[in-house]
């Protein structure tokens, strides 16, 4: 099969892991990406098993392995009382269950092992530090012009172009859906510690989800054990600017100061945080001639149920195997792309934003959650998302 030449544009997981997958079909690929080079800042990702046997299946289990934590569950509590309300089986029931792990991940780990990955890909290049200003698309090629900080600009032809350039995407507008994407009244607080310095009852290889009418807290180890993720969310009417707002350390304790001793420790540790406001948008055209989008620019996803990195894994997975199957013409294997991913990406929004109500309720509501969870167990609580976890492109 003669390769077709492929621009993807953003060079986050999503872009990443599409111009892998399409380079190791024996496409020539473009990636090009806004920032001028790749920061280390960045929270905690769950690499679920539906997201871990891809990585695993492309060869990047080895490296993966030295930096993931596999955590042996995930433990629900009450925030102002500190109970346990039930647990999530993960650890090895995740891996007998559905043949793959459950990874948790710091973001730059992964960025880096899939940076190492691409570079090394002759068939793939990298281009830093362009903008893209317009998008078009044509019956036999597709074009984009960029443009750099000094203004220089260029346009590229390619046969395809695939956006996935965030929650915000130029290349979702040129589709043709012009529609803000949507504040859902939450703002994630963000930090990672040592994890020495962490609570004892805290720091064991497990998830930590804490449940209350306010708001709701996750932690888990990161950076092969040696770091703490954190993130803390907070209901919020206005969203804040940017994906790395500074937070006031003060303005979150005094948020859960009515929380258990134990969470309250842990939210004092970190003297520095970072705050992001949560967007989703409704699936639309997922693709349209030669163009097509992944990840968070085809469906942002609150993080409740830890599947936006997931989910732009698989679509870069699939989007990749249906161009394996498509020798001469790109436009049949993109609708079938569409097709095959556009449920699948509403229903996990949808499952997300409901966890957002279930997790923050209160009076009989949150009674009735409570006890639901402790009669499905772990394994049941598990099980619970069988759908989710056992996918395969």
């Amino acid at each position: 099969m003669a390769g077709f030449s492929i621009a993807v544009v953003g060079a986050g997981i999503g872009g990443l892991t599409a111009a892998l997958a399409l380079a190791r079909q024996g496409h020539a690929i473009t990636l090009i990406e806004r920032r001028t080079g790749f920061s280390e800042v960045g929270a905690g990702l769950q690499l679920s098993p539906n997201a871990s046997r891809i990585l695993i299946d492309w060869g990047l289990g080895p490296a993966l392995r030295r930096v993931v934590t596999e955590p042996e569950r995930v433990i629900i509590r009450s925030i102002r009382s500190g109970r346990q309300i039930g647990q999530i089986a993960l650890g090895a029931f995740m891996r007998e269950r559905f043949g793959a792990p459950y990874w948790v991940v710091h973001r730059a780990d992964l960025q880096t092992i899939l940076l190492d990955a691409v570079r090394s890909e002759p068939t793939i290049r990298m281009v830093m530090g362009r903008k893209v200003e317009d998008i078009a698309d044509g019956p036999d090629r597709a074009s984009l012009t960029t443009v750099t900080a000094s203004h220089v600009r260029e346009t590229l032809t390619a046969d395809a172009i695939i956006g996935a350039d965030g929650v915000w995407s130029r290349v979702r507008q040129a589709l043709g859906d012009t529609q803000a994407p949507t504040f859902r009244g939450y703002i994630a607080w963000r930090t990672t510690i040592d994890r020495s310095a962490a609570p004892p009852e805290l720091a064991g290889n497990e998830t930590g989800l804490w449940l209350g009418s306010r708001g709701h807290v996750v932690h888990y180890p990161i950076a092969g054990g040696k770091l703490i993720n954190i993130v803390a969310i907070e209901k919020s009417a206005t969203p804040v600017e940017g994906w790395s707002a500074p937070g006031n350390r003060e303005d979150l304790l005094a948020q859960y100061r009515t929380a258990a001793p134990a969470l309250r420790k842990l939210l004092a540790e970190p003297q520095e945080w970072l705050r992001w406001s949560l967007f989703d948008h409704p699936v639309g055209r997922l693709a349209q001639g030669r163009i097509a989008l992944l990840g968070d620019a085809a469906h942002p996803v609150l993080p409740f149920l830890a599947q936006g990195a997931a989910l732009a894994i698989e679509d870069a997975a699939t989007l990749s195997a249906l161009l394996g199957q498509a020798p001469s013409d790109i436009q049949p294997a993109f609708a079938a792309y569409e097709a095959r991913r556009h449920e699948r990406a509403r229903q996990v929004q949808e499952h997300a934003r409901r966890n957002g109500r279930i997790y923050h309720a209160g009076g009989l509501i949150a009674f009735g959650r409570d006890q639901v969870m402790r009669h499905l167990g772990p394994a049941g609580m598990t099980d619970r998302y069988a759908w989710l976890y056992g996918f395969r492109p």
